[in-house]
């Protein structure tokens, strides 16, 4: 049986040194939840995330990132993989020069601290690969090298797949894909929860994703914390009559 993990955010405030964005948000993630952010733009969704993975753009004032009671904020962002949180890019970059495949493994060895063969890690990743309607071609190449925008997503949902963390941060997952390409990467996030039961956090903007994907918590966001939360109704309430009700007018 998979041990419990949780992730938890505690008062936190953070933003870049000219402005605070997070304003003394709270939340709890455990093993096996799916949690779901929606929010207007500009509300802090996507800076929220990049708080949690380090990015250095941002600083945090004042709070806590507890994972499994052990305070991770300070951490840099290759520290928090290894303690095993993950993060696929709302606009992820090409790496020209560095095949996908060997970047998985060599980070996929360095965080389990074991050596897996090149002929499993080769079946492992064709596993996922054929999830997601990947080809060869694709898997082979540098990382997101001359990927569509939706390819790129793919990549990350792959990433995901491979290296199995305690939890991971989706930013806007669901962006640019067609109606085959999401439901690739649906089915591929939920047979990656099914196996780890890892704990999810999704940022989107759109229900859609939430037809394949059934949330436990949709939390709305404004100005830099959470103002309601509620199950997968609430996701669909806002599809169809916006956040009006819920966030006052300035």
């Amino acid at each position: 049986m998979t041990s419990k993990n949780t992730l938890k955010i505690k008062n936190l405030y953070a933003g870049t040194a000219n402005k605070k964005i997070i304003k003394n948000l709270s939340l709890t993630i455990g093993s096996g939840e799916i949690h779901v952010i929606m929010g207007r733009n500009g509300c802090g969704k996507s800076t929220l995330l990049n708080v949690l993975m380090g990015h250095p753009k941002y600083e945090t004032e004042k709070g806590q990132v507890l994972l499994n009671k052990k305070n991770i904020s300070k951490l840099n962002p290759d520290e928090k993989a290894k303690f095993g949180l993950f993060m696929s890019f709302q606009h992820p970059v090409e790496i020209p020069g560095v095949p996908l495949t060997t970047f998985l493994r060599t980070a996929k060895n360095t965080i389990t601290k074991k050596h897996s063969s090149p002929i499993e890690f080769l079946e492992e990743i064709k596993k996922y690969a054929k999830l997601l309607k990947m080809t060869d071609s694709q898997i082979e190449r540098s990382i997101n090298h001359g990927f569509s925008g939706g390819e790129k997503k793919k990549s990350e949902i792959l990433q995901m797949s491979i290296l199995k963390p305690k939890f991971a941060l989706l930013d806007e997952i669901d962006s640019g894909l067609d109606i085959d390409a999401l439901k690739a990467v649906a089915t591929t996030i939920k047979e990656s929860f099914k196996e780890t039961k890892m704990g999810l956090l999704i940022i989107t903007h759109y229900q859609r994703i939430l037809n394949y994907i059934t949330p436990d918590f949709v939390h709305i966001m404004d100005d830099g914390k959470i103002i309601k939360s509620g199950g997968k109704s609430l996701a669909k309430e806002l599809e169809k009559n916006g956040y009006d009700k819920y966030i006052s007018k300035k």
